[in-house]
């Protein structure tokens, strides 16, 4: 059997870390794009010796369809672009730009390979919740219609779209449509390291109380490494599709705060949190949760990992980084 050629965007972030530590273990070829310059740090995770890097930007679209056709991989895992909603409405162009019409060069380019070598190459697009986030059906499932509410949004939807649209082209290509996912390497910009990191320093003694924004927004939190191993059963499956990636159960962010001073042997939760205007988003979708029985009845998926043992496992990584053991 030949072995497995792999083309990763993002492959220094939370979701990407985790792919190419599986794929390594599979023992596939794997070539990254990274951009240049790229020191590990927040949210950047330094990638194996074994991994083929390549220099490059999403803004670039010639650049990118070059690098398909170079590497020439069987599977193509585009995780890149920017991750945060709230970044977006101050680069709403920059958004645009290497969220959406990045991934129209990484799909032609991926279209163009297989028309050229006649073998097939498996696209996956990691997409997001944040898609369908004024829709008032709940839960949402691959039928719901996308009602973006952010540029972040915006800009998956698109690519969303030109997925479907690719994929009738004869590609075999899925959007996996990730419902929020946390790890302790989630960078500390978003709102659940946040917490956890926070709630750890408050248990050490090193930080007073936890500033919050809005409380009562909902989200349907998984396993980070549980959604990876989603994306790479879409790329295996017999043909593309739309997956929504998900738990099914929601919480809000309270319930996220006080599982995380639980596990940090915390019980008077409350007098440490504070509600700060300034965290709260002009629009924020009330309540995301996702029906993932496409993805449990075709692609054989379900996640591993509960609410609270995320929570926990955050948690437990941030009180050890403190104490020296991480």
């Amino acid at each position: 059997m030949s072995t497995v050629r792999v083309l990763v965007t993002g492959a220094s972030g939370q979701d990407g870390s985790y792919l190419v530590e599986r794929l390594l273990a599979e023992g596939a070829e794997i070539h990254a794009l990274v951009r240049q310059g790229e020191e590990p740090g927040a949210g950047v995770h330094p990638l194996p010796v074994e991994v083929h890097q390549h220099e490059g930007d999403l803004r670039d679209g010639a650049a990118l369809e070059a690098l398909v056709a170079e590497v020439a991989p069987t599977e193509l895992y585009n995780l890149g672009g920017l991750s945060s909603v709230a970044l977006s409405w101050q680069e709403p162009a920059l958004t645009a730009q290497i969220s959406g019409l990045a991934v129209g060069h990484l799909l032609q380019a991926a279209h163009d390979l297989q028309e050229r070598s006649g073998r097939p190459v498996s696209f996956v697009q990691a997409s997001s919740a944040e898609i369908f986030a004024r829709t008032s059906r709940i839960p949402q499932d691959e039928t719901t219609p996308l009602r973006p509410l952010s540029p972040y949004g915006a800009a998956k939807a698109y690519a969303h779209h030109l997925v479907g649209v690719y994929r009738a082209q004869g590609l075999r290509a899925s959007s996996c449509v990730l419902y929020n996912h946390e790890s302790p390497r989630r960078p500390e910009t978003f709102v659940t390291r946040k917490i956890t990191a926070g709630v750890a320093r408050i248990a050490r003694g090193l930080q007073d109380g936890l500033a919050m924004g809005n409380l009562d927004a909902r989200r349907d939190w998984g396993w980070a490494p549980d959604y990876v191993r989603a994306m790479v059963l879409a790329a295996r499956a017999d043909r593309g599709r739309d997956y929504v990636v998900a738990t099914g159960v929601s919480h809000s962010v309270r319930d996220f705060v006080e599982a995380a001073f639980r596990a940090a042997g915390i019980d008077d939760w409350e007098r440490h949190v504070t509600l700060d205007a300034r965290f709260v988003r002009p629009n924020d979708a009330p309540e995301l949760v996702g029906d993932a029985t496409r993805a449990r009845e075709l692609l054989g998926w379900q996640p591993e990992v509960g609410f609270e043992e995320v929570v926990a496992r955050m948690v437990r990584h941030d009180l050890a980084l403190l104490d020296g053991e991480g």
